[in-house]
């Protein structure tokens, strides 16, 4: 099988072992990690170490908190504002795709949003070229990588004057950078870490306690610090598989090595696609994701006849999200090369028998 799946997506098969057994007997102890107490000595090393190994691939600063909530990124498309952004505030936003326009709808229940760039007139094709930002903003918010439409920005804006708020959902650990000049990050830990179920945030803590409003105690990111992340049951299973993804790319040389095998896959792929003429990629060769590759047939007529071939040869996972159609490929961390050469050399016959 090759796993293409956008999320929840491909694990490492040690990580899928290793979990399967912690299923039966969690280290020894005779009983199922889905059956002890989060607050015992048999689950807190579990938490401690899947913080501190985010905080050490990330090369986080000891004023960045990292924490492990209930609930995926869209959770954190309120809980960002609702922390963030007091009730006369602003905030500004990119508009990339369709995650970031869901997390605008969200933040505006909240405050004033200011959209500082948009890809929507063109498209979702390309990312914005050009910003806009009012410098009273209180903080300003990309998606890095869109996995509908296959659009990743490849230099961020780091240059901002206010605090950058990231949704690093689906690339998460691919690749590197200055993780420590983001006010925000969070990540929905299905693609790139883990399983579903966990969300991971990384916070400023010195952007805290200013919005002025009551914040509910499970939506106050203050309280998850103080708790460390476990001011209720947290999704054990999810952390722990979180755990042993951080494991896995720690051992397998970390963050850089993650890039480097990133840009393999992506590369083989977006030259394949280039190559054959029966295949077209609609989005800006600059911008294209190295997380989630889309493209289309140009005759609709055989779209059927490539899909049939590609779940005869075990391929999962290639078609494009509903709303857009098409195909889709995702280059998550744990896919290994070959995958991308299977489906590379299956997409260069098929355009041979039919070019």
């Amino acid at each position: 099988m090759h796993n293409f799946n956008a999320g929840p997506s491909i694990l490492p098969s040690t990580v899928l072992e290793a979990a399967a057994q912690a299923i039966r007997n969690f280290n020894g102890s005779g009983l199922s990690l889905l059956e002890i107490g989060h607050r015992t000595k048999l689950f807190e090393p579990v938490m401690q170490e899947a913080r501190q190994l985010v905080r050490e691939l990330m090369q986080l600063h000891p004023d960045q908190e990292v924490l492990f909530l209930h609930g995926g990124a869209s959770t954190q498309f309120m809980q960002v504002p609702m922390n963030l952004l007091p009730s006369n505030g602003k905030a500004a936003y990119t508009d990339t795709g369709i995650w970031s326009a869901k997390a605008i709808k969200e933040a505006t229940h909240f405050g004033t949003v200011e959209i500082a760039g948009s890809a929507k007139d063109g498209g979702y094709r390309e990312i914005p070229k050009t910003l806009e930002m009012d410098p009273t903003a209180q903080y300003f918010h990309l998606t890095t990588n869109e996995t509908v439409h296959g659009l990743q920005w490849q230099q961020l804006p780091l240059n901002v004057e206010v605090p950058l708020v990231a949704d690093m959902s689906s690339d998460v650990l691919s690749r590197t950078l200055p993780f420590d000049r983001f006010g925000l990050i969070y990540a929905g830990a299905q693609k790139n870490m883990g399983a579903a179920g966990v969300n991971l945030v990384v916070v400023n803590k010195n952007l805290l306690g200013k919005a002025d409003r009551r914040i509910p105690t499970m939506m106050d990111y203050r309280e998850h610090i103080r708790e460390a992340s476990m001011i209720n049951t947290p999704p054990v299973f999810a952390v722990y598989v979180a755990l042993l993804t951080l494991r896995w790319v720690k051992e397998q040389g970390g963050i850089p090595e993650m890039e480097k095998r990133s840009r393999q896959r992506s590369q083989l792929l977006y030259e394949t696609l280039d190559a054959c003429p029966v295949f077209e990629c609609p989005v800006n060769a600059a911008d294209r994701s190295r997380m989630n590759a889309v493209f289309t047939i140009k005759d609709s007529r055989i779209e059927e006849a490539f899909a049939n071939r590609c779940a005869a040869e075990g391929m999962i996972g290639i078609k494009g999200h509903r709303s857009v159609g098409g195909f889709r490929v995702s280059l998550y961390n744990a896919l290994p090369l070959e995958s991308v050469v299977a489906l590379t050399n299956l997409m260069k016959e098929f355009a041979r028998q039919h070019g």
